[in-house]
């Protein structure tokens, strides 16, 4: 028997406090930038870890500590004087090619106001769809081969851009639970979408809270719409509910 929106909402909150507490950094890649205490730092680690967030979770975190190294565990300064130079890295299709050009928008990007003011506000787009895309603008300003494109999703071409979602809730939410960050002040956590991947989907149909087929942009707006009538404020808190009652149960 279905549950009725006011269980479904209880049960969701249940689930959101269960999963988000500090053991869920235990076996999830956000234990990275939380070995860093300033906030570029944090903000570099998190989001080149997302970048690589596909995958099993423990390859995830071990090419994850491989990236730090490259940095010489201050990445922050790392990038601010990176020059071109033979990189040993690859996860899956993201390799040292596409490496060096992030390390080279990063750099354009904290000499022109930082990670966290690339995502300012779309003139034409409103939300967390328009600060994507012009994050996404900007990142793509610095030379690059096309093949590098793939590593930084476009929500215009309907793609969930789960990575980038996945580093901005991160950013923003302030849990205190200590698990996301909150050192983003810019963006309100009413306009998080949450990271759609095979858990968060899979169960938010057995919910009813995507009826679309593909897991896409649209899928994601249905969903943000469901779990904005059970919390408005921070709706992305229930990415812990969704994804931990797939990843765990």
């Amino acid at each position: 028997m279905a549950m009725t929106k006011n269980e479904l909402k209880d049960y969701l909150d249940f689930k959101s406090e269960q999963y988000n507490q500090q053991s869920f950094i235990e076996t999830d890649p956000i234990q990275l930038p939380h070995q860093f205490s300033k906030k570029e730092d944090i903000e570099i680690v998190g989001f080149l870890i997302a970048t690589i967030a596909w995958g099993q979770r423990a390859t995830i975190i071990k090419n994850g500590r491989r990236l730090i190294e490259i940095m010489n565990n201050t990445p922050y300064e790392f990038i601010l004087n990176y020059e071109l130079q033979p990189l040993n890295f690859v996860h899956r299709t993201f390799n040292a090619i596409d490496l060096d050009f992030f390390f080279r928008s990063l750099r354009n990007i904290y000499e022109t106001g930082g990670l966290e003011a690339a995502f300012r506000e779309h003139n034409e787009f409103g939300g967390i769809k328009g600060r994507i895309i012009n994050f996404r603008n900007q990142f793509l300003e610095v030379e690059h081969e096309k093949r590098s494109e793939k590593h930084v999703s476009n929500p215009e071409n309907n793609s969930a851009t789960k990575r980038i979602n996945m580093f901005l809730r991160w950013m923003v939410r302030n849990d205190n639970q200590g698990v996301d960050f909150g050192i983003w002040n810019s963006i309100p956590t009413s306009e998080l979408y949450l990271p759609l991947d095979v858990h968060t989907s899979r169960h938010a149909r057995s919910l009813g809270l995507i009826t679309r087929k593909q897991d896409d942009w649209k899928a994601l707006e249905e969903l943000m719409t469901n779990l904005r009538k059970f919390d408005p404020i921070d709706p992305c808190k229930y990415d812990f509910a969704l994804f931990g009652i797939g990843a765990f149960e």
